[in-house]
């Protein structure tokens, strides 16, 4: 609770919801059923009595001195005298708090006050003994024989380090005679190790009035830049005398001699934009109080004043209006969609000019950074409603990906993968109420990564809506291709097609908005069919089904009154039967004959007109869904055509693996049979053991919806999956937090009170009584849709999150209304049974036989299918088989398919579950601004909605006041042990704790200005050390500045010796031979009072600079065994090293002999020590669809090399060059210009018209 400092009116209003809480839980007490709960309840009662203390102790500050005493639970007076120490049950009221705002100036109130809420009463001295960040059971009370010492390992309250306030005042020792107070102030250091340790800690307070022993223990650095300034340097005026504590001094306690590494580093206010002389300016120009500009506001746990919704929306809303989408909670990302480019296919093509926001980019750096450094998988995933921007900022992330690890959009591969989604976007997107483009497919990308080059993307898709193909919902569509399809084809090709006369006011699938945008359309199809031919999927075939699937619409059976039904759109039937290359007669058979198995007996009956139009349409998704399923699985296969358009060059991962399948034939003919495939098998297992089966996920799953007026079974499914993701969130985010604290003993005073979703979810997919296992039931029994709801309403009558329509209308028995994490959702029953069943009889798949079927593509669609059928002589005989696509192994020979749609969809959900539980998460949680898609336009209304069921208040008030982060103590020293003195870490097992405490404390000496309730506290685990968000991001920055300067310090001190060695002993080398003369690797540094430890440190690094140079050969030295390319300005560009594709992820249990390896090695003229050699590049570029040989002529679009990198560009913007070739350098060209040659990164120059 960060209450201290703002009004008494909110203070009054907390108190009063603390103590409903705490009468609430006293109840709960009473009623407890079991020992766990009663004693969780204590702790709990235990908690909001401090709480309450504490607040209505804070009503009292500002009073004045003399006005009376606080007494409560647990805060008793403490009568003045020379032997009182702190009452036990004080100082374990005090040590709950950890938000107390004391700033270096003061806070905004008087050291009367916060004494007297440390004390828990008032006094009216004037010198007061401010108290350390020490932990709650150090046991360094008043008096000489102070409480007993409790070892910090087991504490359970947060328990960050001393210096407390940024200045270092330098006031002379007083003696105290009545007891020994914790000061505050910046100590030396380790001044507060001693308590922290179990040590006894002595330190000198000033003389108090009062004269009792009381000390002040506080859990977290409470500095709040809101409140700062209303006090001078002193205070208000009232004098401080701080006084400084000696520390008994233990073997690794440091000394003046060591130079703090963080000291330098300056640290700023991080919850705004600022830069540094901006900072200055308006420190100096107003109070900080106004600093807090909502528009400025980068991160929500710098909120100033208390957390509300109100706030929250008036900085999201404050951004907003200043086109900044992209707003913080910590680590997870705010993204508000502002509806600027409505109608773009959101492609990695389309997307090309969109900005990248610097969050965006941040969160897949952090991703690259995590997966390069510990080979663990990392999952970026989005979240929200439909039309919130989650496929925008996976293509906008995927772009980025590439740009880091993959090369760039001049690649194979990514224009591979561009082709992929330009397909698939057509394919599986459509127009609802709410989203013109909304994405009907879910899609988990994952990007495979290796020593941080990507070497192999994949793309896993969750096709739901399969029920939209023949019949979308009102005021919706059906998929873009079609339209487009229509509107794109040329006259020829529509009589090719029997599409000519059609449109979509004449097409029965197409029924709803027919409202098209022709000329726009028509560019999507062409730039469709362009992406096809790249992906190697002929463009003749997949529009013969998507026009057989059109025509099957206009194919109508009716009851003739006979045994045969007849057929209304005959002529629709016979171009649908010349478009998949089988006989009418015999498709006419196949949608009107059924086959069963009775007893043995195969029986043949004739279906009615209810019947045969089914099957009708089951043909019609099996057709479509299928060819997704194909040209998903060509997108992601590595063998790929060698190339209608010609893009795919050397370097992609077909020839990759051509060259493994020659190499193994190889080995297999000259090493003698066995002896060559044995050596192949070995190298094949060391490759395996040296490939990081680690990748990088991009979640772009469906988001929750609200159909109009009713929904269906797929909305269902869509709507568990976004249940699940929220689950997920949930868990990962709130409930690890805190089980986590709870095993390892921590106490933490912020209580997040997030709404758990379980329910919901056990409604839906319990395994026994959810609502998908009663479906499957009733399916399996032939039952009704009205049987069905009636089931499951008596089945969960008590649950509340089924509830029943609040209105006067009729009741209808086939509807019922499910209450989710974002909303009410009204379901209708009538076609679930039959949507679940995705059945297609094997009379129809046996149709497209190839000994009756001539069209190859077709028969491929139903290939599984069709192997497993004519694995015996009688077909057909009675069986069913999924509408969606079923793999061989998995086919079973019966009555009914292998799964239903929710079995099939239940199955994938959990494996992708697996996955993610695995990986490390990355949140992106996607807000839609309005529900009309209107650009720029903010309703709240809307928004507040999203907020809510997004939780993003809780999760706000976790990272500000919570421990949200866990780390190793290992981990933690290996991140940032250069926080710290090498010399003093002990960098053992045993002493990792202290190794953190050390950190730690020389981290926050010089601590940043915090606002809102944000905090530095931290707490030390059983295993693990908690961290606050407020910490987290100051040991960062620490982190960032100290590399950055050490880099610096690092290419100054080489580039030096190396210019000094190219130019020879004389010049520069006679110069530095003056005593008075000194050089500095860096010539902007300025005068400090480190300068000549620093010159020292220079020196020395010179020094073995130079002996390891002598040492080596003449030439400059190689720094690695990779291509090394010293480019202008000396700065070393080291390429990618080139994936290797295609190969397993390692086996742990399998071992190496290295005596195959290395004889196998031998035979193939490999070296294990060094990569293979790079493939030669190839001697065009591609534009477009066209190969462009060298050399070419090429505009600058940007000065080369850029600002800060040499003195004067040597290429500037504008200039028209030449280029003469591929650069040996990745990602970069031969530029040739005035007789000179450069290697330049291909986006700083673009072809000249």
């Amino acid at each position: 609770m960060a209450t201290l400092g703002l009004s008494k009116v909110f203070i009054l209003d907390k108190y009063f919801t603390e103590l409903q809480k705490f009468w609430e839980t006293e109840k709960k007490l009473q009623d407890a059923s079991s020992s766990n709960e009663a004693v969780h309840l204590q702790q709990r009662l235990k908690s909001l009595s401090t709480e309450l203390v504490t607040l209505r102790n804070r009503l009292h500050v500002g009073h004045g001195p003399g006005q009376g005493q606080s007494q409560g639970n647990g805060a008793q007076p403490v009568p003045p005298g020379p032997n009182a120490g702190p009452k036990t049950n004080n100082f374990d009221l005090n040590a709950s708090s950890p938000n107390l705002n004391l700033s270096s100036s003061g806070a905004g109130l008087s050291a009367t006050a916060v004494q007297q809420h440390a004390n828990g009463h008032h006094t009216t001295s004037k010198n007061h003994s401010f108290s350390h960040t020490l932990p709650a059971n150090s046991g360094s009370g008043g008096g000489a024989g102070g409480g007993a010492v409790v070892s910090a390992r087991n504490t359970s309250i947060p328990h960050p380090l001393p210096h407390q306030l940024a200045e270092k005042p330098s006031l002379p020792h007083q003696q105290s005679g009545s007891g020994h107070g914790q000061s505050a102030g910046t100590l030396p250091h380790m001044s507060g190790m001693g308590s922290i340790l179990g040590q006894g800690s002595h330190s000198h307070a000033p003389v108090n009035n009062n004269s009792n022993g009381n000390s002040n223990n506080s859990n977290t650095l409470p500095m709040r830049s809101s409140n700062s300034g209303h006090l001078g340097s002193n205070g208000g005026g009232v004098g401080h005398h701080l006084s400084h504590a000696h520390s008994q001094q233990l073997p690794f306690i440091p000394q003046s001699k060591h130079t703090n590494p963080c000291q330098s580093v300056k640290t700023l206010p991080f919850g705004f934009g600022y830069s540094e002389g901006q900072q200055k300016v308006q420190q100096q120009k107003q109070p900080p109080q106004a600093n807090s500009s909502p528009k400025d506001m980068q991160d929500l746990i710098h909120l100033s004043g208390p957390l509300t919704e109100h706030a929250v929306m008036r900085t999201l809303q404050a951004r907003f209006n200043e086109q900044r989408y992209f707003t913080n909670v910590g680590p997870i990302l705010l993204s508000i969609n502002p509806y600027l480019d409505v109608g773009n296919p959101l492609t990695l093509t389309s997307t090309r000019a969109m900005p990248l926001a610097p969050q965006l980019q941040k969160i897949v750096q952090e991703a690259v950074r995590q997966q390069s450094e510990t080979g663990y998988p990392q999952a970026i995933i989005l979240s929200g409603t439909s039309g919130a921007g989650k496929t925008a900022n996976a293509m906008l992330m995927l772009r980025q990906l590439f740009a880091i690890a993959g090369g760039g959009p001049e690649t194979d591969a990514f224009k591979h993968l561009a082709a992929a989604f330009t397909v698939l976007r057509s394919l599986g997107s459509a127009k609802t109420t709410t989203n013109s483009e909304s994405s009907r497919i879910g899609q988990f990308i994952e990007v495979q990564v290796t020593d941080g080059a990507l070497y192999r993307t994949k793309i896993h898709c969750y096709f739901l809506d399969q029920t939209r193909v023949i019949r979308p919902l009102p005021k919706e569509k059906n998929y873009h291709i079609f339209y487009q399809l229509l509107a794109g084809l040329s006259r020829e090709e529509r009589q090719k097609l029997h599409l000519d006369g059609y449109s979509p006011a004449n097409l029965r699938y197409l029924r709803g908005d027919i409202g098209q945008n022709e000329q726009e359309d028509a560019a999507r199809f062409q730039a469709w069919k362009t992406c096809l031919g790249i992906l190697g999927i002929p463009f003749l075939d997949v529009v013969r089904v998507l026009a057989a699937v059109l025509l099957l619409g206009n194919v109508q059976f009716i009851d003739g009154g006979g045994l045969e039904v007849d057929v209304k759109g005959e002529t629709e039937l016979n171009s649908v039967a010349s478009l998949l290359g089988v006989p009418p007669a015999a498709l006419f058979r196949g949608l009107t004959t059924r086959t069963h198995n009775v007893r043995g007996q195969l029986v043949k009956s004739v279906c009615g007109d209810g019947d045969a139009n089914m099957t009708r349409d089951c043909l019609a998704k099996a057709l479509y869904c299928r060819t997704v399923a194909t040209i998903v699985r060509r997108a992601n296969s590595l063998k790929r055509l060698g190339s209608t358009l010609g893009t795919l060059s050397s370097d992609s991962n077909e020839s990759v693996h051509n060259q493994a399948d020659v190499a193994s034939q190889h080995a297999s003919t000259i090493g003698g049979g066995n002896a060559g495939s044995k050596s192949m098998a070995a190298l094949n297992n060391a490759v395996r053991h040296a490939t990081s089966d680690g990748f990088i996920g991009i979640l772009d799953m469906f988001g929750f919806e609200e159909p109009s007026p009713h929904a269906h079974l797929e909305h269902l499914c869509i709507n568990l999956c976004a249940e699940t993701m929220q689950h997920f969130y949930n868990t990962h985010i709130f409930k690890s937090s805190v089980e986590s604290c709870r095993d390892e003993g921590i106490v933490c005073d912020t209580e997040v009170d997030y709404v758990d979703n379980v329910p919901c979810i056990d409604l839906i997919s319990s395994l026994r009584t959810g609502l998908l296992s009663m479906l499957d039931a009733e399916c399996s029994v032939r039952g009704t849709a009205e049987s069905y709801v009636t089931k499951l309403k008596v089945q969960h009558r008590s649950s509340s999150r089924l509830e029943t329509k609040p209105t006067a209308e009729p009741h209808d028995p086939r509807m019922f209304l499910i209450r989710h994490f974002a909303g009410r959702v009204e379901y209708d029953t009538t076609d679930f049974l039959d949507t679940n069943r995705d059945v297609v009889p094997d009379d129809l798949v046996g149709v497209f036989y190839k000994h009756t079927c001539n069209f190859g593509f077709a028969t491929h669609l139903f290939g599984s299918e069709l192997k497993a059928l004519y694995a015996q002589q009688q077909a057909p005989r009675g069986l069913s088989f999924r509408i969606s696509p079923t793999s061989h192994s998995d086919l079973l020979n019966g009555d009914e398919p292998v799964s239903t749609l929710t079995q099939d969809f239940h199955t994938r959900l959990d494996n992708l579950l697996r996955t993610l539980v695995h990986a490390r998460p990355h949140f992106v949680r996607c807000i839609r601004s309005n529900g009309t898609e209107a650009a720029g336009s903010f309703d709240r209304a809307t928004v507040v909605r999203q907020i809510r069921s997004l939780q993003v208040l809780e999760t706000v008030n976790l990272m500000a006041s919570g421990f949200p982060h866990r780390m190793r103590f290992k981990q933690f020293n290996a991140r940032y042990r250069m926080l710290a003195p090498f010399r003093l870490l002990r960098r053992s097992e045993d002493k990792a704790l202290e190794d953190c405490q050390l950190i730690l404390q020389y981290a926050l000496e010089q601590p940043p200005v915090l606002d809102g309730s944000v905090t530095l506290a931290w707490a030390p685990g059983k295993r693990h050390a908690f961290l606050s968000e407020g910490i987290r991001q100051h040991l960062e920055h620490l982190r960032t500045e100290i590399r950055h300067k050490s880099a610096t310090l690092m290419q100054a001190t080489w580039r030096g010796w190396w210019w000094r060695k190219k130019m020879g002993s004389g010049g520069m080398g006679k110069r530095s031979k003056h005593p008075g003369h000194q050089q500095t690797p860096l010539s902007n540094s300025k005068a400090t009072p480190n300068s000549a430890a620093q010159s020292k440190a220079a020196s020395s690094t010179m020094a073995a600079l130079a002996a390891v140079a002598a040492a080596a050969p003449i030439s400059v030295p190689r720094l690695s065994a990779k291509t090394t390319n010293l480019g202008i300005g000396g700065t070393v560009a080291r390429p990618r090293p080139q994936p290797i594709a295609g190969t397993p992820p390692p086996d742990p249990q399998e071992k190496c002999d290295q005596k195959i390896i290395q004889q196998t090695c031998n035979l193939f003229g490999l070296d294990l020590e060094r990569p293979p050699p790079v493939p030669p590049s190839r001697s065009y570029t591609i534009t477009g669809n066209s190969k462009i040989s060298y050399p070419q002529n090429r505009v600058m679009k940007m000065n080369f090399p850029e600002e800060g990198q040499s003195e004067a560009p040597q290429l500037k913007k504008g200039e028209a060059v030449t280029v003469v070739g591929a650069s040996t350098v990745r990602g970069h060209l031969m530029v040739e210009h005035k007789g000179q040659s450069f290697h330049v990164p291909f986006q700083f120059m673009t072809l000249s018209k």
